[in-house]
C-alpha cells in the first residue's frame, strides 16, 4: 500500500516536472493552443505510466521507468545529449581529472551505430590497434544497436584486471573481430612534449582535461630551455583528440593569441550566449606553428585549431576533422543523478559553424605509410676512374649544423603527415633567409 502510494507521489512530481520544464523552458511565449498541446502529451505519458504500472506481467520498478523515460526524451534529441544515472555520473566527473577505470577510448553514435572516435593513447584499447572509426558491433554478447552512448561506458567499465571482450568492424575488414582487453586505471596525460630536431618542438595534447592549459604552458617552457630560449617551429598535435573541457580548449588557444576573439556560443537562452577572447597576459612568444589534425580530432580540438586558423596565427595541416560544433552542459539533478544537455552551438571567430562540416586544414595531407628505399649503392663521379679530387670548403657553419644534438626518431620518420609538418616548418626558416629580388 505505501509503495504503491510512493509510486503515485512519483508520477505526481514526474508531471510537476515536466510541467514546470514547459512552464519555464520556452525563450518565447507560448500561445494557448501550444500550451494545450503540451498538457495533452503529459497527460499521454502520465497514462501509459499508469497502465504500465497496473496492467504489466510483473511489478515494473517506478524509478527505472521514470530513468527509462529520460533516457528515451534525451536520445531522441541528438547524440550527445544523454542522461546519467548516479553511477554514471559519477564516473563523468571522475573523466574530467584525468583517472578512470575502463579502455581508453572515446566513442559516439555515428550513423546510429557505436562507433569510436578516437583511442586514447597508452590504454589498452590503443596498444590493441583499436583505430578512429571503428564500429563497435558488440560488447561481450550484448550487441550494441540499441544501447545509448551512457550505456556502452557502463558495460565498458571496469575493475583493473578484469577482461572483456567488443566486437569490432572496420572497412577493409570482411567478418567483425573480436578484440579482447584488460581493464586498467587510465590515468591520462593530455600533454606530452619532447624537441623534434635541434629547434623544433612538438607537443602533443591527447584530450582537455583540468591543468591541460598549465601542463601546456610548462611544456613550451622546457621545448624553449632546451633550444636556446627559443624555437624555430613548433608542431601541435591534435589527431585523435577527441575534446573534452571548454575553457580549456580557450586557455589552450589563448597562449598563442594576445586579442580577439576566440570562440562564441549560441543557443535559444541567454545563458548560452557566451564569447571568449585573448588576453595579453601570459601569450607565448610567436613561433611559427603547424597544427595537425584528422577526422578524430574533435569538439575542443575544433575549437582550437578554428581559432588559431581564423587569427591566421597557425598552419592546419592534416584531414577533414570530425565536426563536432555543439556545447554540451552538466546540469546535475537531485537524486545525484545528471544531464549531458545540447545547450549552445559553437562558432569560430569569423563565425562558421562546424557541425557536422568539421575544420577543412590549410594544407590537405592523408595518413600514409613511409617507406624508406635501401640503396645498395649510389654510383657518383667519385667512382669514375681518374677523378679529380677536391678539398672540403663546406664552411665551418654548416658543418656545426649537421651535428643535431636531437635527431628524428625511426617512429617520426614512419609519421608522414608529422614530417611533412616539420618539412613546411623548416622550409619556412629557409625562404625567410633569402634574399627578395628587387622590385
Amino acid at each position: 500500500m505505501h509503495k504503491a502510494r510512493r509510486s503515485t507521489i512519483l508520477i505526481l512530481v514526474m508531471a510537476l516536472v515536466l510541467l514546470g520544464w514547459i512552464s519555464t523552458g520556452a525563450s518565447t511565449p507560448t500561445s494557448p493552443s501550444e500550451v494545450r498541446a503540451q498538457y495533452e502529451n503529459m497527460e499521454l505519458f502520465t497514462d501509459v505510466l499508469s497502465i504500465i504500472r497496473k496492467n504489466y506481467v510483473e511489478e515494473p520498478d517506478t524509478k527505472e521507468l521514470i530513468y527509462g523515460a529520460i533516457n528515451g526524451m534525451l536520445n531522441s534529441l541528438d547524440p550527445h545529449s544523454a542522461f546519467m544515472p548516479p553511477d554514471m555520473y559519477k564516473e563523468m566527473k571522475i573523466d574530467t581529472r584525468g583517472e578512470f577505470g575502463g579502455l581508453g577510448i572515446e566513442i559516439a553514435i555515428r550513423d546510429s551505430v557505436l562507433t569510436i572516435v578516437a583511442p586514447i593513447e597508452d590504454t589498452p584499447a590503443y596498444r590493441a590497434g583499436l583505430m578512429a572509426g571503428d564500429q563497435i558491433i558488440k560488447i561481450e554478447d550484448r550487441f550494441t544497436k540499441d544501447l545509448s552512448i551512457m550505456e556502452a561506458v557502463k558495460l565498458m567499465r571496469g575493475p583493473k584486471g578484469s577482461k572483456i571482450t567488443i566486437t569490432i568492424m572496420r572497412e577493409g575488414f570482411e567478418n567483425p573481430k573480436a578484440f579482447t582487453l584488460e581493464r586498467e586505471i587510465i590515468k591520462t596525460k593530455s600533454v606530452k612534449s619532447r624537441t623534434l630536431v635541434d629547434g623544433f618542438g612538438y607537443v602533443r595534447i591527447s584530450q582537455f582535461q583540468e591543468r591541460t592549459d598549465s601542463d601546456l604552458t610548462k611544456a613550451l617552457e622546457n621545448l624553449m630551455a632546451e633550444n636556446g630560449d627559443a624555437l624555430e617551429g613548433l608542431v601541435i598535435d591534435l589527431r585523435n583528440n577527441p575534446g573534452g573541457l571548454l575553457d580549456q580548449a580557450v586557455n589552450v588557444s589563448d597562449l598563442f593569441l594576445s586579442s580577439g576573439l576566440i570562440v562564441y556560443t549560441g543557443g535559444r537562452e541567454n545563458d548560452s550566449q557566451m564569447k571568449f577572447e585573448a588576453h595579453p597576459d601570459n601569450t607565448m612568444p610567436y613561433t611559427p606553428t603547424v597544427v595537425l589534425i584528422n577526422n578524430g580530432s574533435a569538439s575542443a580540438s575544433e575549437i582550437v585549431a578554428g581559432a588559431l586558423q581564423d587569427h591566421g596565427r597557425a598552419v592546419i595541416m592534416g584531414t577533414q576533422s570530425f565536426g563536432k560544433g555543439s556545447v554540451q552542459t552538466i546540469i546535475p539533478l537531485s537524486d545525484d543523478s545528471g544531464l549531458r544537455l545540447t545547450t549552445a552551438y559553437y562558432y569560430t571567430p569569423s563565425g562558421r559553424s562546424i557541425q557536422a562540416l568539421g575544420i577543412t586544414p590549410d594544407i590537405v595531407v592523408p595518413e600514409m605509410e613511409v617507406k624508406e628505399i635501401q640503396s645498395s649503392h649510389a654510383f657518383s663521379e667519385k667512382d669514375l676512374k681518374n677523378h679529380f679530387e677536391t678539398t672540403d670548403s663546406t664552411p665551418a657553419r654548416k658543418k656545426g649544423a649537421s651535428a643535431q644534438r636531437f635527431p628524428l626518431s625511426a617512429d617520426d620518420m614512419k609519421d608522414y603527415q608529422l614530417m611533412r609538418a616539420l618539412d613546411l616548418l623548416r622550409g619556412w626558416q629557409v625562404f625567410s633567409t633569402l634574399h627578395q629580388p628587387a622590385a
